[in-house]
C-alpha cells in the first residue's frame, strides 16, 4: 500500500525543527506522531550514543518506519505503537521530546503532556512543530475553499495548538516551564509537477473517501477544478502552498 510522504512535503520545515531541537550525541530522545520515522531517524543519526523511539497511533506508519530503518541499518532507533496521551512511558526515560505536527489531536492535551513531561527527566526538553490557524496557511485557506469544506474529522484539529496563549496554558498546566515560540514559514511540498501532486493527494485517505463519496458531475468538477489549483502552484521547485508554523519549546523543571 503506498503511502502519502509526509517527510518530502515537509523537508523545508524540517530543517528548523531539528536545528530547534539540537540533538546531542548522549540524547535519549523521544518522537511523538513519529509517522513513518523520518524524524525520529534523523534524531538518531544525531544521536550517535544515545537513542530515539517514535510513536504513533499508527500501526500501518509504525510498521513502515521499522522497515525503513532496517533497510537503513540504524541499531539506535525503535518505534512502538502508541498514544502518547495514556502511554505508561518509563518515567525519566527521555532528555528530549520531539514532535513534528503530531501533538495537536489530544483529546486532552493537559493530560498528555504532562505524561510526556513525566518521560522527560528532570531539565529535559520539548521542542514541537505545530501549525499557526488555518486563515495563516494556504494549503487549508485553498483547499477548504474549493473541496474539504465538508472534509471536517471529529475531536481536535490540526489548529488546535495554533493560539500561542492556549498552548502555553495547556503546557504550564501539565507543568512545564521556559515555554517560547518562534515561527517558521516556509512552502508545504506536494509534489514535482500538478500531476504528481494529484497523485500524492490520493494518497491521503479521507482525501480520496471524500472525491469518492460526491456525485459524479459534482466529481468531475471537484477533480478538474483541484488540477487547476495544483497547476497554478507549479513552480520550479515542484508545486508549493505557503504555510506558517510555530516551533514550541519547553522544559521540565
Amino acid at each position: 500500500m503506498e503511502l502519502f510522504d509526509y517527510d518530502a512535503e515537509l523537508r523545508l520545515h524540517n530543517v528548523h525543527l531539528r536545528a530547534a531541537a539540537g540533538v546531542r550525541a548522549r540524547d535519549r530522545v523521544l518522537d511523538i506522531g513519529c509517522g513513518a520515522g523520518g524524524t525520529t531517524r534523523e534524531a538518531a543519526r544525531d544521536a550517535v550514543q544515545g537513542e530515539a523511539l517514535g510513536v504513533d497511533v499508527s500501526a500501518v506508519m509504525v510498521e513502515r518506519a521499522r522497515r525503513i530503518s532496517v533497510e537503513e541499518g540504524l541499531g539506535n532507533v525503535g518505534f512502538e505503537v502508541a498514544d502518547a496521551e495514556v502511554h505508561p512511558f518509563a518515567a525519566g526515560a527521555f532528555d528530549l521530546c520531539i514532535s513534528r505536527f503530531g501533538a495537536m489531536f489530544f483529546a486532552d492535551p493537559v493530560a498528555a503532556f504532562r505524561n510526556i513531561g513525566r518521560a522527560l527527566r528532570p531539565g529535559g526538553r520539548l521542542v514541537m512543530m505545530v501549525w499557526q490557524g488555518g486563515e495563516r496557511n494556504e494549503w487549508v485557506t485553498v483547499f477548504r475553499r474549493d473541496l474539504v469544506a465538508s472534509m471536517t474529522r471529529p475531536g481536535p484539529g490540526p489548529f488546535s495548538l495554533a493560539d500561542p496563549s492556549v498552548t502555553e496554558s495547556v503546557l504550564t498546566a501539565a507543568g512545564f516551564t521556559d515555554i517560547g515560540f518562534s515561527e517558521v514559514h516556509e512552502p508545504v511540498y506536494l509534489g514535482a509537477d500538478g500531476a504528481a501532486a494529484y497523485s500524492n493527494l490520493h494518497l491521503l485517505t479521507g482525501f480520496r473517501a471524500h472525491l469518492e463519496s460526491l456525485e459524479q458531475a459534482e466529481g468531475e468538477r471537484t477533480r478538474a477544478r483541484l488540477r487547476e489549483v495544483l497547476a497554478a502552484h507549479e513552480t520550479d521547485q515542484g508545486v508549493l502552498f505557503d504555510s506558517r508554523a510555530w516551533i514550541v519549546t519547553a522544559k521540565r523543571p
